[in-house]
């Protein structure tokens, strides 16, 4: 399993996630991979999958890594603004190598590439003001997005085209499938759950303060965490909290990731969380812990950069 984030401070950092298992007989640990200045502005997003990873940076591009080397190994310059989102789609036939690259920008453009290698095949224009994030259906063959012009559109990537969009109440800021069925957005403290074939709203949530990002889990679990410092477990058929994890971290958090399950090894992850803040510190969280008075962290490193996103990649 490895871990990527993007710094304010143009900085992209790996760490390779070794001994989540309850038979391992080995502590966990984030040791680290790679760290460098791969931007000449601050890093928006990241993506991660299988062995390639990707991070799109305040100064327009999107630079990809070869996670088993831990380099750069090329970049991608078809936005005219910042890159706020990628997204990774990996086909279930063909698990260890991701088939498109997804990412949008301030610009309100959506770019669509070939993985395999690395080519531009096709910019769909979305939204009239910049995306703020896109979501890849599990199917791959569509996205949902958000944008400052407070709407959420529709994009059929399999004819590179925009195929649906509306005002919204409020501007979401967060957009994320978490099934086939199902979708989440955010706009500030609100959460809503909705209907991915009609995007009717059948669950809302209402969290402390503005959340800043989402983890969907299993079972219907959402994770979510921004600026009350705190990961919140929602069970969205209820619309009630799980359990939380209060004062997660010290500063606000602005990445979560759901260490995903490996068929090969057994109860390997999805009982595992990864948290990123502001102050640099990424932690790691067993879930099954929860119940305890005060939950601690199975193990953490320290940046000492102004993390800014989160993602993660499970190899073997």
């Amino acid at each position: 399993m490895t871990l990527v984030a993007g710094s304010y401070e143009k900085f992209i950092w790996g760490f390779s996630v070794k001994s989540l298992t309850s038979t391992s007989g080995e502590s966990p640990s984030l040791k680290a991979a790679f760290s460098y200045p791969s931007h000449t502005a601050p890093i928006k997003s990241v993506a991660a999958a299988g062995p390639v990873a990707a991070s799109g940076g305040a100064d327009d591009t999107i630079k990809i890594y070869d996670l088993a080397s831990s380099s750069e190994i090329g970049s991608l310059i078809d936005h005219s603004g910042a890159v706020t989102a990628l997204a990774f789609y990996t086909c279930p036939l063909t698990p260890s190598l991701p088939r498109n690259l997804i990412s949008a920008a301030e610009d309100g453009n959506v770019c669509i590439f070939d993985a395999d290698p690395f080519v531009h095949l096709r910019t769909v224009s979305v939204h009239r003001r910049g995306v703020a994030d896109l979501s890849v259906h599990p199917s791959g063959r569509l996205a949902l997005t958000v944008g400052k012009d407070s709407c959420l559109a529709m994009v059929n990537l399999m004819r590179g085209r925009r195929s649906f969009s509306c005002r919204l109440d409020r501007e979401a800021s967060i957009v994320r499938y978490g099934s086939e069925e199902r979708f989440f957005m955010v706009a500030e403290e609100r959460v809503t759950a909705h209907d991915a074939e009609d995007a009717k709203i059948v669950q809302e949530m209402t969290s402390q303060k503005r959340v800043l990002c989402v983890a969907p889990g299993e079972s219907g679990l959402l994770f979510t965490a921004g600026e009350d410092r705190n990961i919140v477990a929602w069970d969205t058929m209820s619309g009630k909290v799980a359990y939380s994890i209060d004062a997660a971290h010290s500063t606000r958090i602005k990445g979560l990731v759901i260490l995903e399950r490996r068929t090969d090894v057994e109860d390997f992850a999805s009982n595992f969380l990864a948290s990123a803040s502001s102050d640099g510190v990424i932690r790691i969280w067993d879930l099954r812990m929860y119940s305890s008075d005060k939950l601690s962290p199975l193990t953490e490193s320290n940046t000492k950069s102004r993390l800014t996103c989160l993602a993660g990649s499970s190899m073997k």
